[in-house]
């Protein structure tokens, strides 16, 4: 399918009206001495078919680039498709005045979504718009469209789980985890230790109820240090000696993949439809930290912003920035939380009279929303050159 509309639509209509047989001009109707059209006539004309057969092409070839642009923004205290995006059950909630946008990117060059010349032409002069090979973007050159969809389907899955769990904690209820292993970090002395499907149910001797506790229980250990991990394997509880590994903040880490599956004490559906990935899960945090307390705290302001969530709320880092900035400026919003590790991309592309602050943990975010919407936002941290 064209990335735009053709110039033209196609018609049922004759171009000049309905012409019936006795109409059609014949040879021997012509004048002898009727005018012959000139050279410059003719060359004209053949230009003009040639840049009509060149603009045709521009809307239909693929290229081998990919055009990333600023996408839609949802304000997810909103409504999509007459849904509510965030629906919360099972505890108080609270009007909200003000609007919290999530925001996106539009990328062409894919797959199923190919670039054609003229969609390339358009991001090179674009400002907000980034053209650069397509293998940059997509790197795997088999992948489906159908693939594609899936994973970025999934990401969104995960970060409204992300989400909900980091909210809840934040708003200070508990939220019980099963803790299963799915594997062990290649190289790390827990490789051959645990087994896929161990279930952690203590650290050192400390219960670990959910997976703050874990968190919590790994902050006092350093690099290095031995541990006992408890596991259940098999309906039976074993003790697993590891020594730690060393994480690239220097913090230590036991070198196993956990799937930890949630029993939320809140029930929380997002429904969103045509947006994927992860790069939201802040600003669903965020929507229901406001909906699920008394203050409203955005308080009649406009704020968009991005950034990946883990369960205990650490915010990471996104792509396309800069057409999220722009996205957002464009659809009214005066403020934007930018996740702290973009920072370098920020600076010196802020669109308009945007305003960013920067933020690392949900408990940021909810700090800026709340100065934000109380006035004070010229006292948040924002993106420095330095």
């Amino acid at each position: 399918m064209p990335d735009e509309p053709l110039p033209f639509p196609p018609s049922d209509e004759p171009a000049h009206g309905d012409v019936g047989p006795a109409e059609v001009a014949r040879t021997d109707d012509v004048p002898a001495d009727a005018p012959r059209p000139g050279a410059r006539a003719v060359t004209l004309t053949l230009s003009m078919l040639v840049s009509a057969a060149v603009f045709a092409v521009m809307l239909v070839v693929p290229t081998a680039y990919a055009v990333s642009s600023p996408g839609p923004t949802k304000d997810v205290l909103g409504e999509d498709q007459g849904k509510p995006l965030i629906t919360i059950s099972g505890a108080p909630t609270y009007p909200s005045t003000g609007e919290l946008h999530l925001t996106t990117v539009s990328a062409t060059g894919g797959p199923g979504y190919p670039s054609t010349p003229l969609r390339v032409l358009q991001g090179w002069f674009s400002p907000w718009s980034n053209v650069q090979p397509r293998e940059v973007l997509f790197p795997d050159a088999g992948e489906t469209r159908e693939q594609v969809d899936k994973a970025n389907q999934q990401a969104m899955v995960s970060s409204q789980e992300n989400a909900s769990v980091a909210a809840l904690t934040e708003l200070g209820y508990e939220v019980p985890a099963t803790l299963t292993v799915a594997g062990a970090v290649q190289g790390s002395h827990a490789e051959g230790v645990v087994q896929t499907g161990d279930i952690i149910v203590a650290l050192d001797g400390t219960p670990l109820p959910d997976y703050q506790s874990l968190l919590d229980g790994l902050a006092g250990v350093e690099a290095g240090d031995t541990i006992t991990l408890t596991v259940r394997r098999n309906g039976a509880e074993k003790d697993l000696t590891i020594e730690t590994g060393t994480k690239v903040d220097g913090s230590a880490m036991i070198g196993v993949y956990i799937d930890p599956t949630f029993d939320m004490p809140v029930d929380i559906t997002i429904s969103i439809d045509g947006i994927g990935g992860p790069s939201a899960g802040t600003m669903f945090a965020l929507g229901i930290v406001d909906k699920m307390t008394k203050l409203d705290e955005a308080n009649g302001e406009v704020i968009a912003g991005t950034g990946t969530i883990d369960v205990n709320g650490a915010v990471g880092p996104i792509g396309g920035i800069r057409q999220k900035l722009e996205g957002a400026r464009r659809d009214g919003a005066t403020w934007f939380l930018a996740p702290a590790s973009n920072c370098k991309e920020v600076v010196g592309h802020v669109p308009g009279d945007l305003h960013v602050a920067k933020i690392a943990t949900l408990h940021e975010a909810r700090e800026a929303m709340t100065a934000i919407g109380a006035g004070k936002g010229a006292s948040l941290p924002t993106c420095t050159a330095g």
